[in-house]
């Protein structure tokens, strides 16, 4: 018990801590980066430099996987070229300034590093591929009002605020994943996890590319959990891809994709997050 509550404070206050941080510096900065000069950029580029564009709109626009469904439906309707918006799709809920200091900070820079190339290279891969095939037509005519742009200038009071407002929504998940953490920490057997979960075999990760799409854990939850399993000795691979398919993908986003997408596509996006996420989780056993 002893062990259980001094790793769940350690957890809490060293998460607490960055998250404020960094989501503080984030709002002030947001008045700076000029969102619409980049959706006109990712409008008339080059694909190439548009997708790259669109990958630090996703990094600076951190969205989880539903609140990313109006910015989608704002693009379409701009008339943005739909393979770059698929890649903002995929991109945004996985990038995540605040996520990725966490994940640097508990997992290592370079599990963030490989993280943020492979979820960047995998979402302008399947946005294009989704492009190609032409899933285009597969896009509902959507009309959305009251969209609220997210370029909003705010002083350092504004930008207090905002983080407050921000960790109401976010910050229990993130304590719940400490939670969670510590008592596998405490009270888990390192050799359990090392004989069932510690291994290579492949299945391994498919499977928790499965089961992340309807737990619909968040980021901030999972980080903790994840540092701790790894330090208990589970296999990278499976829980990379967990953590991406749990990020990319939820059962409330994919209710809120019927509406704007057929059957067709919102079956390809859930297939395409599987796919970002299975083979994730093969390219981390590399690492």
């Amino acid at each position: 018990m002893g062990e259980f509550v001094k790793s769940f404070f350690s957890l809490a206050l060293e998460l607490t801590v960055l998250f404020v941080g960094i989501s503080f510096l984030i709002n002030v900065l947001q008045g700076y980066i000029p969102y619409k000069k980049m959706e006109n950029m990712m409008e008339r580029s080059h694909p190439l430099v548009s997708a790259l564009i669109t990958l630090v709109f996703a990094f600076v626009t951190p969205f989880c996987s539903c609140s990313t469904i109006p910015v989608v439906v704002n693009l379409l309707n701009k008339k943005v070229r739909f393979g770059t918006v698929m890649i903002f799709l995929f991109a945004s809920p996985v990038l995540d300034p605040t996520i990725l200091t966490l994940m640097t900070a508990t997992l290592g820079w370079k599990v963030a590093m490989v993280y943020t190339l492979l979820t960047s290279i995998l979402s302008v891969a399947i946005g294009f591929t989704l492009e190609k095939l032409g899933f285009e037509t597969q896009v509902k005519n959507v009309i959305m009002t009251g969209f609220k742009d997210p370029n909003k200038n705010l002083d350092w009071k504004g930008a207090l605020l905002e983080t407050f407002q921000l960790m109401k929504t976010v910050y229990p998940f993130l304590l719940i994943g400490a939670l969670v953490g510590a008592l596998i920490h405490g009270f888990v057997p390192t050799d359990w996890i090392t004989s069932y979960m510690g291994t290579d075999d492949w299945w391994l990760v498919p499977i928790a590319a499965i089961i992340g799409i309807p737990l619909y854990i968040r980021l901030s939850t999972m980080i903790p959990i994840s540092q701790v399993m790894i330090l208990k000795g589970m296999a990278l691979g499976p829980v990379m891809a967990l953590m991406i398919s749990s990020a990319g993908a939820s059962l409330p986003e994919i209710s809120l994709l019927n509406s704007i997408f057929r059957k067709k596509l919102v079956a390809a996006f859930i297939g395409s997050v599987m796919l970002m996420s299975t083979l994730s989780g093969f390219l981390f056993y590399l690492i």
